[in-house]
C-alpha cells in the first residue's frame, strides 16, 4: 500500500505562488487548492495515512474513520478510494452540499450528526460519534486531524516551499480550524526563520483563541475546542473575523484578485488587508504570504449565494437580539 500511496506524492505540494495587487503591503498567496483532491488537507491526509500504514495500524482490511467539516474528509476519501480502503466520514449540517454528495459517492458510509454540542457547534458531537464507531468497528483507525501530530508534520513540506520561495518574508497569515496548517507551518518556519511572524485567522464563535462560543454556520474555519496539536504552534498574533466578514472577504478576493476561493481564504485575505491598513506596522512595505486552502465552488450555495448571505445576516441579528434580553 505504501508504494501505491507514494504515487500520489507527486500530486501533493509544490503549489503555485502568486503576487496579489495591494497598495499597503506586498501580498503573496499560496494556492493550496491545486493539491490532488483540491485542498491543503491533502498534505495532512497523506501524512496521517502514510504513517498509519508504516506503523502497522492500517492494513488492507482497516476501516478509516474521521471527523471532518469537508476538506479533510474529501482528502482521506480520495486516498482510501485509491488504496481500496473503507472510509467512514462523520460530518455535520454545516458541510457544503457538494462535498456531502461527493462523500456519499466515495465513502463506504457517511454518518451525519445533527445535534449541536454545548458550545453551539458540532465538533464535539462528531468526535464522540467517531470514538463510538471506532470502539465498535473491528480493525478501524481514526484519521485524527485534531490530535495526531502527523497532521501538522504533513505541512513541513509547505514550510520548505515557503522558505525556498522567499529571500525576505515578514508575515504568514493562516486560517485555523483543526490547526494542522498553522502548527506545521509555524513549527517549521520558526526553526528556520524565527523572524517571520505567524498570524492566525479565526472566526467569531470559535473557541480556539476565545472562550465565547456561539453558533457558526460557515464550514472550514474555527472549532468548538482547542485542537490538542495547537500546543506545538508558535503564533505571534491573531485576527478574529465575523461570519459576515468572511463573505465579504471571499467576494473581495474574487473581484479584486480574480481568485475564486473558499471561506478560510476569504477570511485570510480580509484579515491581511486590514492588518496593514489599520495597524501601525513598522515596515512600510511588509512582505506577507497568505495561505489559500481551497477553491470556492463548494461554497456556491452559501458564501457566494446572496440570498443565503442575507438569511445568515438576519439569523445572526436575531441571535444577538435574543442574547441581549
Amino acid at each position: 500500500m505504501l508504494k501505491e500511496l507514494q504515487k500520489l506524492a507527486a500530486f501533493i505540494g509544490n503549489t503555485p505562488l502568486i503576487e496579489l495587487k495591494n497598495n499597503d503591503a506586498n501580498l503573496f498567496a499560496k494556492l493550496e487548492y491545486n493539491n490532488f483532491s483540491g485542498s491543503s488537507k491533502d498534505r495532512a491526509a497523506f501524512s496521517i495515512i502514510y504513517n498509519g500504514i508504516k506503523s502497522g495500524k492500517i492494513s488492507e482490511n482497516t476501516t478509516i474513520i474521521a471527523s471532518s467539516s469537508g476538506n479533510l474528509a474529501i482528502a482521506v476519501a480520495s486516498i482510501c478510494k485509491r488504496l481500496r480502503l473503507n472510509f467512514v466520514p462523520v460530518i455535520d449540517p454545516n458541510i457544503n452540499s457538494a462535498y456531502e454528495t461527493l462523500l456519499n459517492l466515495m465513502s463506504h458510509k457517511v454518518v451525519k450528526v445533527t445535534e449541536r454540542d454545548h458550545t453551539g457547534g458540532y465538533l464535539l458531537t462528531r468526535i464522540n460519534v467517531v470514538n463510538e464507531l471506532h470502539a465498535k468497528t473491528p480493525d478501524s483507525f481514526i484519521a485524527d486531524q485534531y490530535g495526531d501530530p502527523n497532521n501538522y508534520k504533513g505541512y513541513y513540506g509547505l514550510g520548505e516551499e515557503i522558505i525556498s520561495s522567499f529571500e525576505n518574508l515578514d508575515y504568514i497569515f493562516v486560517a485555523v480550524s483543526s490547526s494542522g496548517a498553522i502548527t506545521g507551518i509555524s513549527d517549521f518556519i520558526k526553526r528556520n526563520k524565527p523572524e517571520v511572524k505567524i498570524v492566525g485567522v479565526d472566526v467569531e464563535g470559535s473557541v480556539i483563541f476565545s472562550d465565547k462560543p456561539v453558533k457558526r454556520y460557515i464550514s472550514g474555519i474555527g472549532a468548538s475546542q482547542v485542537p490538542p496539536i495547537m500546543e506545538n504552534a508558535i503564533i505571534d498574533d491573531v485576527v478574529i473575523v465575523s461570519q459576515m466578514s468572511i463573505i465579504r472577504g471571499c467576494n473581495e478576493l474574487l473581484n479584486e484578485q480574480a481568485i475564486f476561493a473558499g471561506a478560510s481564504s476569504g477570511a485570510v485575505y480580509l484579515a491581511a488587508k486590514n492588518y496593514f491598513r489599520f495597524n501601525d506596522i513598522e515596515e512600510s512595505k511588509a512582505t506577507s504570504l497568505l495561505i489559500f486552502p481551497d477553491k470556492g465552488h463548494t461554497y456556491l450555495d452559501t458564501i457566494y449565494n446572496q440570498e443565503w448571505g442575507s438569511q445568515l445576516a438576519a439569523k445572526l441579528n436575531e441571535e444577538v437580539l435574543s442574547t441581549n434580553f
